[in-house]
């Protein structure tokens, strides 16, 4: 079952007033930060990044205010779950740790009824970049949101973040044929460069 755009906001405020309550630190990321960002809404699930060290305390927490928790098969993250709507938990997403600088780089933003913080265009961009490989090629999504987001991105960080995969290499020379990437950092007020 796909989760309605109500339920995924539903889903994010619940657990992200949980972690903040505990002062637990942390970003939401993936869909429901492009959506933050000014792109598309998120279809699948809410991703929220937490630290390494946080992960077992932020699953306590979600346990606590409510929600269902479940084993995840990846040891990069845990699992929750709002009714059937996904949360996943991600200390390590595509082999990056999450660290203090990538979550001091996040901007307190309203996510529909939330407001949190929500990691930076450049760093999205590089997770999304990351996941690309063989099995995992589909480009069309990913275009939208660069398009939708290219004023916030830093295009040199993300270059230089993922220019040991052949695969975000070739989607960074598709959007610089297709004139969607700037070469210059965004300015202060378009969100953190990177």
């Amino acid at each position: 079952m796909v989760p309605t755009e109500e339920q995924l906001l539903h889903a994010l405020t619940r657990a992200a007033n949980a972690l903040k309550q505990e002062g637990i630190p942390f970003a939401v990321a993936g869909g429901c930060a492009v959506y933050a960002r000014g792109g598309p809404p998120s279809d699948h699930d809410v991703d929220l990044f937490v630290k390494p060290e946080d992960s077992s305390r932020a699953r306590s927490e979600l346990a606590r205010a409510g929600l269902r928790l479940a084993d995840a098969a990846e040891d990069w993250l845990t699992k929750a779950y709002d009714g059937d709507t996904l949360i996943d938990i991600i200390h390590r997403p595509n082999d990056r740790e999450v660290d203090d600088a990538l979550l001091g780089r996040a901007e307190i933003m309203r996510v529909g009824p939330a407001v949190a913080p929500v990691v930076g265009a450049t760093d999205l961009l590089v997770d999304k970049l990351l996941v690309f490989d063989a099995h995992r090629l589909d480009l069309s999504p990913l275009l939208r949101i660069s398009r939708d987001l290219r004023e916030q991105v830093d295009w040199p960080a993300v270059r230089a973040q993922t220019e040991h995969s052949p695969y975000a290499k070739a989607f960074l020379g598709l959007i610089d044929d297709l004139g969607i990437a700037e070469t210059t950092a965004p300015s202060p007020t378009s969100g953190k460069a990177q």
